[in-house]
Formats: C-alpha cells, sequence, structure tokens
C-alpha cells in the first residue's frame, strides 16, 4: 500500500499520515526526515542536499526524488509506506512514477485532507508555542490552563510568524499553485481519494480507513 498525503500546509495530513502509519504499520516517511537522515549519515546523496540547503537553494527535483527512491527502496517499506510532503509538483509527481514504474510498482492511493482556506487561517492563527519548552496549544482545540501561559513550565505563550494570517494566506497561494494541479494529475491516474478535512480528527481518520480498507 502506498500512499501519498495531500492537503494544504495546516490542514492536518501529517497528523492523519501518522495515524496511517500506525495502524497499518508501514513507515511514515517525510521529505524532511529524510534530508536530515542522509545528511547526519553522511551519504552521498545528503551530501549533496546539504550544498543547497546550505545556501538557502531548495534542493532540486531530481535530487529529491533520489532521495525519496533510495529511501522506499529500504526493507521497511517492503509493505508500503505513507508519503507526506512529496511530490509537491507535477514534475515530481512524473518523476517518482517512472523511478516506481522501473522497479514494477506504483502509487496506491493519492489521499487529499480537503479543508477551505478560510478554515486554515483560523485553526493556524489560534497556535500558540511556549517561548520556553516549545510546547504547543490552540486557543479554541487546546487552550492553556491560564491564557498565554504554558501549562508546562509558566513560560509565556506566542504567536508564531509562520502561523500568523498573513504568513498563512502566502503559504496557501503557493500551495494552490503548485500542488492543487497534482489532485487533477492523480485524479486522472484514478487514485485520488478526498476527505473532508472540517470534521474531528478521528473522524477525518476513520474516512482514510474506510478508503483504504481495515
Amino acid at each position: 500500500m502506498k500512499i501519498i498525503m495531500l492537503g494544504a500546509p495546516g490542514g492536518g495530513k501529517g497528523t492523519q499520515a501518522k495515524k496511517i502509519a500506525e495502524k497499518y504499520q508501514v513507515p511514515h516517511i517525510s521529505t524532511g526526515d529524510i534530508f536530515r537522515a542522509n545528511i547526519k549519515n553522511g551519504t552521498e546523496l545528503g551530501k549533496k542536499a546539504k550544498t543547497f540547503m546550505d545556501q538557502g537553494l531548495l534542493v532540486p527535483d531530481e535530487l529529491v526524488v533520489d532521495l525519496v527512491v533510495d529511501r522506499v527502496a529500504q526493507d521497511d517499506c517492503e509493505n508500503g509506506y505513507v508519503l507526506d510532503g512529496f511530490p509537491r509538483t507535477i514534475p515530481q509527481a512524473e518523476s517518482l512514477d517512472a523511478a516506481l514504474a522501473k522497479v514494477g510498482q506504483k502509487v496506491d492511493y493519492a489521499i487529499d485532507v480537503d479543508v477551505p482556506d478560510e478554515n486554515i487561517v483560523n485553526r493556524m492563527s489560534g497556535r500558540r508555542a511556549c517561548v520556553g519548552c516549545g510546547a504547543t496549544y490552540h486557543i479554541k482545540y487546546n487552550p492553556p490552563k491560564t491564557e498565554d501561559v504554558c501549562d508546562i513550565c509558566g513560560e509565556k505563550l506566542i504567536l508564531r510568524d509562520d502561523d500568523k494570517p498573513e504568513t498563512v494566506l502566502k503559504r496557501l497561494t503557493v500551495y494552490h499553485d503548485q500542488t492543487q494541479p497534482l489532485i487533477d494529475y492523480y485524479t486522472k491516474s484514478g487514485v485520488l481519494k478526498q476527505v473532508d478535512g472540517t470534521v474531528d480528527m478521528e473522524d477525518v481518520f476513520q474516512a482514510i480507513v474506510k478508503i483504504l480498507g481495515a
């Protein structure tokens, strides 16, 4: 079962990816984790990726695909995996399909956790992070016992810059420009499944389980 998670930043796809990985006993793979592991282990691909990252540049598609394909070829991916945060663009999706086809594999499901922009802005602008220990809260869904004070260490809670409405809207614009076409791409491939991401987290997961089978 090879699954790709799609959805806007802050839409909850990462949470669902972890839950799928846990239930079906398959690895949850994010490109960030792959980069970090390869750089830490000093692999050839890791060294190449680091040269771009050190300059503040995006790692080229070709190299990202190589890193992902290298990861999914490992033994723990034998029964499948959940890809989170990749592919982000049509060229990446095409490269991934081509690389998988070479080893007789294909993507089984592309699951889109669908949440309207307005909901995401409200959701993310309600987040608060502790300046002391880094604990996270949400003013509506997971509020601290005392307003703007961390339950754990008593330090101040802040709204991070990347959770501010104007920043979230910018990120959503980039998402729609780049990643929205992937929804059309995977619809044509016949593997796209859409779930309503506005309902309770557990209900979203049950909808996904229904698609994948118990």
